[in-house]
């Protein structure tokens, strides 16, 4: 057991831990610690503290009652699983029925992979074939202007 040089924080003699706190080598803030009893043999030594537990201040059984108080599942659904109809150049890659949103971005993704369409040297960057140009509007988009110009094309 590795042990901190000092003496012993609080009344002798209590059973259990004790809290004491201790200078954090990063930053020399004083951080809460528990303190563990000393065997009688290492008098002057104090075993290695470890972080005080932080009070809990919500049951699980809290959680559980709010979850069940929120409106049921089975309402309308939520604005990404809500079904829009993709315009015809959309259409061309993910099919004309409508579909909801994260689909949409499920199988665009499915395209680009299939086709290997990912920049080599910057695979952030998506290179637009013939199918997706018309959807982009360039030749080349990065993965995170790429939900941008999908909406555009969901009504």
């Amino acid at each position: 057991m590795q042990t901190i040089r000092g003496t012993s924080h609080g009344p002798s003699g209590t059973c259990g831990p004790r809290l004491s706190s201790i200078d954090c080598a990063t930053d020399g803030r004083k951080v809460p610690v528990a303190v563990t009893s000393m065997s009688s043999d290492k008098r002057g030594e104090v075993p290695m503290a470890t972080k005080a537990e932080p009070a809990k201040t919500k049951t699980p059984a809290a959680k559980t009652k709010t979850a069940a108080a929120k409106k049921p599942a089975g309402d309308k659904p939520n604005a990404l699983q809500k079904p829009l109809q993709p315009s015809p150049e959309l259409s061309a890659i993910v099919g004309s029925n409508p579909i909801a949103r994260g689909e949409v971005v499920s199988k665009v993704w499915d395209y680009i992979k299939k086709q290997n369409l990912q920049n080599p040297e910057n695979r952030r960057e998506i290179l637009a074939d013939d199918k997706l140009r018309p959807v982009f509007g360039k030749d080349k988009v990065t993965m995170f202007e790429m939900n941008k110009h999908l909406a555009q094309h969901l009504k």
